[in-house]
């Protein structure tokens, strides 16, 4: 009898290789429907197929769940906007718009918006939720736009603005717009909309943060 997945053949081995993705998909099912709170790693083992010992062989907790969840759906997020800002010289509205339109796009998939909504609804009760995000997303991605900010503000393209409390401007509005529909239950009549909510910020973004001297107004498309 084969003893390991390598002895067991390639199907095998697809299958093991395919086991954390199915319990992770499970338990964002579940966080959706139940909420993290009230969601058992019986319940997501059992969605998954599997028994409870099989989803701690791939994750310890439903903390280590959340947070294969950031890793899977997020973090290529945050991948994808670093390789955009990574060493950009220029005129930094082009670059801030860029990643802001892709980040409408991936977060117009109800499943990749899912995981910061239940992330904010949860973080009350479970603040550690909150540290690990930052350390996955945040602290990842809000220093290479300062860095991009006071690049712009050097090179002439920004007025002479504070580059920490301006990140607040670019990425606040696009956190409160889940906010309020999450907590709240206030969404525009055509949901949460991102592309026509992000259009809408660039353009009052921009006309406010773009340097005078030509007196051109931003547009965002």
């Amino acid at each position: 009898m084969a003893d390991s997945p390598s002895e067991r053949g390639p199907k095998f081995r697809r299958r093991a290789e395919a086991r954390p993705d199915e319990v992770l998909d499970a338990a964002l099912t579940l966080f959706i429907e139940k909420g993290f709170a009230a969601t058992r790693v019986e319940d997501i083992a059992r969605r998954a197929g599997l028994s409870k010992g099989g989803v701690y062989l791939y994750f310890p907790s439903k903390e280590a769940l959340i947070e294969g969840l950031v890793r899977r759906g997020l973090s290529p997020i945050a991948d994808s906007a670093l390789a955009v800002l990574a060493g950009y010289k220029g005129d930094p509205r082009l670059v801030i718009a860029s990643v802001l339109k892709m980040l409408s796009l991936r977060l117009a998939d109800p499943r990749t918006i899912a995981i910061p909504r239940i992330i904010f609804r949860e973080v009350v009760t479970f603040p550690e939720l909150a540290q690990m995000y930052r350390r996955e997303v945040l602290d990842r991605v809000l220093p290479a736009i300062e860095r991009l900010i006071r690049n712009g503000i050097d090179e002439g393209y920004l007025r002479p603005v504070d580059p920490h409390l301006t990140i607040r401007s670019i990425i606040g509005p696009l956190m409160l717009h889940v906010v309020l529909a999450e907590i709240f239950g206030i969404t525009p009549p055509d949901g949460l909309a991102f592309e026509r909510m992000v259009e809408n910020h660039l353009t009052i973004l921009f006309d406010g943060l773009s340097a005078p001297a030509s007196g051109k107004r931003w547009s965002a498309s």
